[in-house]
């Protein structure tokens, strides 16, 4: 893996840990040359999906577009990098298990919204927003009164103490 600090080749991991999902590995390295530490995901690679967008176009679907729409509507916000990174891997299991080889852009964008909606409450209405394509203010306090009725058992919440069976 080449070092983002001094580009060099040789490193050595110090730390992996499978992500709470078990589809990814999570491995802290260290630059040889220069000491600099950094982090790197492994995932199993899967075959390749088209998104038919609504225009009618198709395009490769790519996780990085995916977790950058997270960012997105996730900035300014405090959701860690991390948070994102565990929605998105759920949001691709769940697409991928689907077996489908095209996915309509219609089929991603509930997804999403799905996962923001436990993540994050603003996060959400801006997703949903350019998502939905509003065109009044009226939309987006119909969805603010949707999440005012939701409980907030549904919301995310932190397990403080998770119990193991």
């Amino acid at each position: 893996m080449r070092c983002i600090k001094c580009n060099s080749l040789e490193d050595k991991v110090i730390d992996s840990r499978v992500s709470k999902d078990g589809f990814s590995i999570r491995r802290r390295r260290e630059c040889l040359e220069c000491g600099h530490r950094f982090t790197t995901y492994e995932q199993v690679e899967r075959r390749d999906m088209l998104v038919i967008k609504r225009d009618g176009t198709r395009e490769p679907f790519k996780r990085e577009k995916l977790l950058s729409g997270l960012i997105k509507a996730c900035e300014k916000r405090p959701v860690s990098l991390d948070t994102l990174e565990e929605a998105v891997d759920r949001i691709v299991n769940d697409l991928t298990a689907e077996s489908l080889k095209e996915l309509p852009s219609r089929m991603i964008g509930p997804k999403v919204m799905e996962h923001l909606q436990k993540i994050d409450p603003v996060a959400f209405v801006r997703y949903a927003s350019v998502y939905r394509q509003f065109q009044d203010v009226g939309e987006f306090s119909d969805v603010i009164e949707s999440l005012e009725n939701t409980p907030l058992s549904d919301l995310h919440q932190p397990d403080l103490f998770e119990t193991t069976k």
